[in-house]
């Protein structure tokens, strides 16, 4: 009844089993700290951005509940993440220098693709016209879907960049639970503008020509975000 630790089988590897798990839950927590920190970071920017020169709401409440939703349910898998071995090998600390680092490199680089996402919703797809009561409203809502859409497939996607400090699907896998979830929430927000639902929550059905330049934009964002984290480790950084 004084002991600290009682061993159910006649071997100390139990120990060293268990610290091992608790690295990787520790590792694992860290990486749902970086990504809802950075992730809240770059979309601060690009709603103050948005709200300063588009003349209607650029995300509904709404639309914003339903975005914040559907990325914490892609994060629900975190915890089933495989680790790294060389992330286990010595214990680490909490380190909030490191995090204030890494959000501050990071998050932007989320709103530097919401702006060309804007750019795109205004000038390709002509979202600024508001010359009628009719044109403003469809204006709005085409706006406020291509940006939910580009906003839930970045922040599900680069998940899987910020999980690892190696190149992501290449050199480090993630679990399959956490695989499984990203593809479920992105087909998901893809789906929403084409549901009933969608009328509800004020989406409208996005162009063809959107796509393309939506794939494009995932491309750019995990390339950039890749490239900034790579530079950070090599600077010794986080």
């Amino acid at each position: 009844e004084a002991a600290d630790i009682i061993l159910l089988e006649r071997s100390l590897l139990v120990l060293d089993e268990g610290v091992l798990e608790g690295r990787r839950v520790f590792s694992n927590i860290i990486k749902y700290v970086r990504m809802g920190a950075s992730s809240n970071f770059g979309n601060m920017f690009s709603v103050l951005g948005a709200s300063a020169f588009v003349p209607f709401l650029p995300m509904l409440p709404v639309q914003i509940l339903a975005n914040n939703l559907l990325y914490d349910i892609s994060q629900t898998a975190i915890p089933s993440d495989t680790v790294d071995p060389e992330r286990i090998t010595r214990p680490r600390q909490w380190n909030i220098t490191e995090l204030t680092r890494f959000v501050l490199f990071i998050g932007p680089c989320s709103s530097i693709f919401d702006y060309t996402t804007y750019f795109m919703m205004l000038s390709l797809f002509h979202c600024w016209d508001t010359s009628t009561p009719q044109a403003a409203a469809h204006s709005a809502s085409l706006f406020q879907t291509g940006w939910f859409v580009e906003s839930l497939l970045t922040q599900t996607l680069i998940i899987h960049v910020i999980r690892t400090n190696k190149i992501p699907f290449v050199q480090s896998q993630s679990s399959q639970p956490l695989m499984l979830m990203s593809l479920l929430v992105m087909a998901i927000g893809v789906a929403i503008p084409f549901s009933p639902l969608g009328a509800y929550l004020g989406f409208a059905r996005l162009p063809a020509q959107y796509w393309p330049l939506l794939a494009l934009t995932l491309l750019c964002y995990m390339v950039l975000t890749q490239g900034v984290k790579m530079w950070l480790l090599q600077r010794k950084w986080i």
